[in-house]
C-alpha cells in the first residue's frame, strides 16, 4: 500500500510537471500508450487498493486535483498493476457538464465493464454497464 501511495503521489506531481492540464492531446497519447503489466489482474481488491492509494495521495497533495488529473493518474496506476483500465470522459449538452473517470474490464469473455466515476457532489458511483455506447460517454 505504501508503494502504491508513492506511485500515486509521483503520478500527480508528474501530471502537473509535464503540464498535461494544458495539452489534452499529449495527455491522451500518454494514457493511451501506458503499458499494461504482464500479470493480468481484474480483481476488485486490486482496484480498491489503487483507489485507496490515490485517495491518500490526494490528502497530502498540495494542490486541488480535478477529475481529469485524478482519472488519468488512476488509469495509469491501474494499468501498471495489470488491470485493463481506460480513461472515460462524459459530457452533457444542456446544461453543459463534463466529467472524467476511468473504467476497467471485469471479464473480457463476457465484455462486462465496470465504470467508477466520482461525481462533483463527492458521492462515489459504481455502475455495471454492458453497453459502452451509452449516450455522452467517450472511452479514450
Amino acid at each position: 500500500m505504501r508503494l502504491l501511495f508513492w506511485k500515486a503521489f509521483v503520478g500527480l506531481l508528474a501530471y502537473d510537471a509535464l503540464l498535461f492540464g494544458r495539452s489534452f492531446s499529449r495527455l491522451h497519447r500518454t494514457v493511451q500508450r501506458w503499458p499494461i503489466a504482464r500479470k493480468s489482474n481484474t480483481s476488485a481488491a486490486t482496484v480498491d487498493l489503487v483507489c485507496d492509494a490515490i485517495n491518500h495521495a490526494l490528502i497530502w497533495y498540495p494542490k486541488r486535483v480535478l477529475c481529469l488529473q485524478r482519472a488519468s493518474v488512476t488509469t495509469c496506476l491501474l494499468r501498471s498493476q495489470g488491470v485493463l483500465a481506460q480513461l472515460v470522459l462524459g459530457a452533457q449538452r444542456t446544461p453543459f457538464k463534463a466529467h472524467a473517470g476511468w473504467k476497467w474490464t471485469v471479464t473480457p469473455s463476457t465484455n462486462t465493464v465496470m465504470f467508477r466515476l466520482r461525481m462533483a457532489s463527492g458521492n462515489g458511483v459504481r455502475r455495471r454497464l454492458r453497453d459502452e455506447r451509452t449516450s455522452g460517454i467517450v472511452v479514450l
